[in-house]
């Protein structure tokens, strides 16, 4: 048992960009879906598809990672973790950090649901700092 499985979640990704895998497969939940579903809009990931297992009934979900044709790099460089079970960090709209000064996004828990920062300052939410990625 994990106490954390976002950071389980973006370890995951993590280990398999370093490894090279086209595809990883992580347990679901309606977080890691959410987040799923913000990288795949902001181009980080190829695809996805959740997989409903009759066993377990979470399920999995099974995420496509983006590589550049020619030169084989990954699209995600990296991808941190920010506020954590010992620590949750939240902020207002008006404080919503800009990643590696607008290159990179922020994943926003937000009482719309998961989005980009971008977005949430559009939309004038705060909310809790779930990951960087860039």
């Amino acid at each position: 048992m994990y106490t954390d499985p976002i950071a389980d979640y973006l370890t995951r990704i993590r280990n398999a960009i370093q490894a090279k895998h086209r595809i990883v497969s992580v347990p679901a939940s309606k977080v890691k879906l959410g987040i799923t579903k913000v990288l795949m809009d902001s181009g980080y990931i190829t695809n996805f598809k959740f997989v409903p297992d009759p066993v377990r009934k979470q399920g999995e979900i099974k995420i496509a990672l983006k590589y550049d044709k020619v030169s084989k790099t990954p699209a995600i460089m990296k991808i941190v973790r920010v506020s954590r079970p010992g620590l949750r960090r939240y902020t207002s709209s008006a404080n919503i950090p800009r990643v590696l000064n607008g290159m990179g996004i922020a994943v926003l828990s937000t009482s719309q649901g998961i989005m980009t920062g971008k977005k949430a300052k559009e939309l004038n939410l705060g909310g809790e700092i779930l990951c960087y990625v860039y």
